[in-house]
């Protein structure tokens, strides 16, 4: 059982879109290593679920409803997560959304929704948490990118799109920044088990797996233990890179 109740010097993370899937799992997983948590997204009764599960463990966590495509709202974040535990050591930037299709069929709207939410929401939260880090002289930042990000996806133009540019943003952040103590990474999931990928077909999924050299599909958690690695201080002297977690699939 985790247990950070007590503890007011445990560090602090932010996880936005972490009412369910790789979001709730990477706040476990922080959770785990005794970091006092900030759930965020847009769906309120998905974080209450999420928060009563943390409680039952003894996690010490707070929520906030937050678009992160809106300045105010990632300025609303930030603040309550200040007012909450007086500092932001991690931020995890994992809100995201898909609007699959073929190029040629995809409207502008699920282009705009897609770079709205996953990349300019990414520029959002990080220049709103960056000021409190700046006065720490301290903190990470780790962005939620994908594989598809440097190899594209047919049927993905949008977030495909979205995913390079986070990578962008990503070693751009790090350069600007590395000199005040504050480091920024990517994560880069390949397939990893979800809702998305149950649906599938077994020839599908047997596709997909036959690009994978390790044969199989990943997990929440491998993801999860990834982020919290690069936001440890075993990562310290890491910043500005992609680690891809995809079995191989993308060297």
């Amino acid at each position: 059982m985790v247990n950070n109740e007590n503890s007011k010097e445990a560090p602090v993370v932010i996880i936005t879109g972490s009412a369910r899937g790789i979001g709730f799992e990477i706040a476990k997983t922080f959770a785990e290593s005794g970091y006092r948590i900030v759930l965020s997204d847009i769906n309120q009764e998905g974080l209450e679920k999420a928060k009563a599960q943390l409680d039952t463990l003894g996690v010490t966590s707070v929520t906030c409803v937050a678009d992160v495509s809106k300045a105010e709202d990632a300025d609303k974040l930030t603040n309550a997560a200040v007012e909450a535990f007086g500092r932001i050591d991690t931020l995890v930037n994992n809100a995201g959304v898909t609007r699959d299709g073929l190029l040629l069929r995809m409207t502008e709207d699920a282009w705009d929704l897609v770079l709205k939410i996953n990349l300019k929401g990414t520029f959002l939260m990080s220049k709103s948490v960056v000021k409190v880090m700046l006065r720490q002289k301290s903190g990470s930042v780790i962005n939620i990118a994908s594989v598809v990000g440097l190899m594209g996806n047919a049927g993905q133009a949008n977030y495909s799109a979205s995913k390079a540019g986070v990578i962008g943003f990503t070693k751009t952040f790090a350069k600007e920044f590395g000199k005040k103590g504050i480091r920024s990474n990517a994560v880069a999931p390949g397939f990893i088990n979800s809702d998305m990928t149950a649906v599938l077909t077994d020839k599908v999924k047997q596709q997909m797996m036959d690009q994978i050299p390790m044969g199989e599909f990943g997990n929440p958690k491998d993801v999860a233990n990834a982020v919290v690695f690069l936001a440890s201080e075993k990562a310290s002297y890491i910043t500005g890179q992609v680690l891809t977690v995809d079995g191989g699939m993308v060297m």
